[in-house]
């Protein structure tokens, strides 16, 4: 049996230190199967070691950042020149014009651009930006999507609201996505206060319909709302120009981050110049304070974004990506076919962001099914809370999972015939990363 003794250690020091033992909530050790979080020593390619020394295949990389592989030789010697020359300044360094310009490049349709450290504060700079522009203080997000920001404006709307007033949560509102209707009841009843649409113009399980995206431009453009496209996940993956080139939409703001750094820290907000430069010197208008931060610019960010951009142009990263993950997806719902478990496990959704099912004996997703799932794959070499693929992942990566998920069906199946996992579970379920309590309270061990 593989041993987790020293990532286990690990752990619960990092719990004494550190608020829910990780840095990010989705990589909590409550997310993984109960004394099998691994604590990562390196990563190469699609694979890492633990402090234990185990090594994994691992799937949704960097929360789905690492699009080139850990450690892409491009971004490490980009990387290692931006340290060696300084990394912050008290003037704008060359690689802010030079990722500007190449960001522009890239995604048609906006004209101005600025970068900073993480998703939320791009997207909270895009709402800002909207309510400038509209005088209205209404955010209207698509409830059909799980996340978008750690400010107070979304947060306020899940279950850890903790600490938020209600008058904060009461400015965001909700439409569903594919849903026009939603949209037009949303605008009806709260007539001319609703400053932007916020949304991804696609997620891993659900493409637009046709006219949707068409639809709320539309909209948008008749009401005077400002249409913001969260391309955090889709941006890089989907294509290098976004989901916004794929689908053929042009939004007022788009927001950017995950695999524009190949895991280094950078993120942008991109747009229309008439929206963007109220942050700037050139307006007339009220100045909005946008996305001021000391390392926001700082360099290394920035040369690992231009090396990844680089090798985009050089390399079909994309493609490489769709393809494996549609081997990937395929071979696995072939195994679990003729393991007779296709209706309880299997792959779906877009190939290069790929999530699979788990449902227990009644056809219901189940996180105590899941983590059975997980422990197996963990057990035999295979670090997934997804199926989201790199373009490291080689022919030998998706062979061991597809092996990986081979062996742990008939455990699987073992707990499908007697109803559940107990007696086959090492401990307790894994539980939504964003609720109200903590319990169980068992963290310390995990």
């Amino acid at each position: 049996m593989t041993s987790f003794s020293l990532s286990n250690a690990a752990q619960k020091r990092l719990h004494e230190l550190v608020p829910g033992g990780a840095h990010t909530y989705a990589r909590g050790c409550d997310q993984y199967p109960e004394g099998m979080a691994p604590v990562i020593r390196r990563g190469s390619g699609a694979r890492v070691e633990d402090l234990d020394g185990n090594i994994f295949v691992e799937y949704g990389m960097g929360l789905r950042s690492v699009t080139l592989g850990h450690g892409h030789p491009a971004v490490v010697e980009a990387v290692t020149r931006a340290v060696a020359d300084g990394t912050s300044f008290s003037r704008p360094h060359h690689l802010e014009l030079a990722a500007a310009e190449d960001f522009l490049t890239r995604v048609s349709g906006a004209e101005m651009v600025k970068f900073t450290k993480n998703g939320s504060d791009a997207t909270t700079a895009a709402v800002k930006l909207s309510r400038a522009a509209t005088g209205r203080p209404l955010v209207a997000v698509c409830a059909s999507q799980p996340f978008f920001s750690t400010a107070d404006w979304f947060i306020g709307t899940t279950p850890m609201k903790a600490g938020i007033p209600a008058a904060d949560t009461s400015t965001t509102v909700s439409f569903r996505y594919n849903d026009l209707d939603s949209v037009r009841e949303l605008l009806d009843a709260h007539p001319g206060r609703i400053a932007c649409f916020i949304l991804e113009a696609a997620t891993a399980l659900a493409e637009p319909a046709p006219g949707f995206l068409e639809g709320l431009r539309t909209l948008a453009d008749e009401q005077g709302v400002v249409l913001v496209l969260d391309e955090m996940i889709t941006g890089m993956r989907w294509s290098g120009g976004g989901a916004q080139s794929v689908y053929g939409i042009t939004p007022d703001l788009s927001t950017w981050g995950k695999a524009l750094g190949n895991g280094l820290a950078v993120s942008a907000l991109a747009g229309k110049r008439a929206l963007l430069d109220r942050g700037g010197l050139n307006t007339d208008d009220s100045r909005v304070f946008l996305l001021s931060t000391t390392h926001g610019p700082e360099a290394t960010g920035l040369a690992a974004y231009l090396a990844v951009s680089r090798v985009y142009r050089e390399e079909d990263i994309v493609g490489v990506m769709e393809r494996q993950g549609a081997r990937l997806a395929a071979e696995v719902n072939l195994a679990a076919r003729e393991a007779g478990l296709h209706e309880h496990v299997s792959v779906i959704g877009r190939p290069s962001c790929a999530v699979f099912t788990t449902k227990d004996h009644l056809g219901a997703p189940s996180q105590a099914f899941r983590t059975l799932f997980l422990q197996e794959l963990l057990q035999r070499g295979v670090l997934a809370q997804s199926f989201v693929i790199s373009a490291a992942h080689t022919d030998a990566d998706v062979d061991l999972t597809v092996a990986a998920v081979s062996e742990a069906l008939p455990v699987y199946a073992r707990a499908i015939e007697q109803g559940g996992v107990a007696g086959l579970l090492r401990g307790r379920p894994v539980a939504p990363a964003l609720r109200e309590f903590a319990a169980p309270r068992r963290l310390g061990r995990g």
